[in-house]
């Protein structure tokens, strides 16, 4: 009996844990980051005191985050109304969330940065010699004609909903000026990565449809290169 209950808690837990998988998105998220940084970590080599420190903080976030899922799972049981006390109680859940998150950061940091400037991770002469104003000129243009499409449209602001995204045109848009100007491949996939990343974030809410974030980042990405194009570079 003692084992069938053992059984039965191991199950419950790996429960618990592909539910917060399924129905949490800052806890996918959160795992694609962790995998992304152990790739990282094991084709740069680290050490296995490193590698522990990331582990570490890892968990600590995904910990962090399946509490703040139990907490507010609990408030919500209790009360469906908006009281002061259960927003206190989902905002400091929140809160224990966000510092685990800042401090994956800062060991993340402290552990790999080192370790990348083998790779040429700074800032290559190229970027150094190009005007500022060709990437403020591209930002520009990509608003401008999101605006234009939002308003041709009529449906949605800048900000939220519409054709085409906003966010994903902006987001794509510096992605495509990292990639012009950096040449650098780690660059390249981290910007690309976080792109991605706002792209999937506009698809969850269901503040866009796919289409909507096909043609934000489609608009991005063209507006970025023909500017980049007629300035010569």
């Amino acid at each position: 009996m003692s084992l069938r209950r053992l059984l039965d808690s191991f199950n419950y837990a790996v429960a618990g844990i592909v539910h917060s998988l399924r129905t949490q998105r800052n806890m996918r998220i959160h795992i694609c980051a962790a995998l992304l940084v152990l790739f990282a970590a094991l084709f740069l080599k680290l050490t296995s005191y490193d590698l522990l420190l990331l582990f570490f903080a890892i968990t600590l976030v995904i910990m962090a985050e399946m509490f703040n899922t139990s907490i507010e799972t609990v408030v919500d049981l209790n009360t469906r109304e908006i009281h002061p006390l259960a927003r206190v109680a989902k905002n400091v859940a929140a809160g224990a969330v966000l510092i685990a998150t800042l401090n994956s950061l800062v060991v993340a940091y402290i552990v790999i940065y080192p370790h990348l400037e083998d790779f040429s991770f700074s800032i290559s002469p190229k970027i150094k010699d190009a005007p500022l104003s060709i990437t403020l000129a591209a930002f520009i243009l990509v608003i401008v004609l999101v605006g234009m499409g939002k308003a041709n449209s009529g449906k949605g602001i800048f900000v939220k909903g519409g054709l085409p995204s906003g966010h994903t045109a902006v987001a794509f848009a510096g992605v495509t000026a990292i990639v012009l100007l950096t040449g650098n491949a780690l660059v390249a996939t981290v910007a690309v990565v976080m792109a991605l990343l706002v792209a999937h974030s506009r698809l969850d809410t269901g503040v866009h449809t796919l289409f909507e974030v096909i043609m934000g980042a489609s608009l991005g990405i063209l507006a970025t290169l023909l500017v980049f194009r007629l300035a010569g570079w």
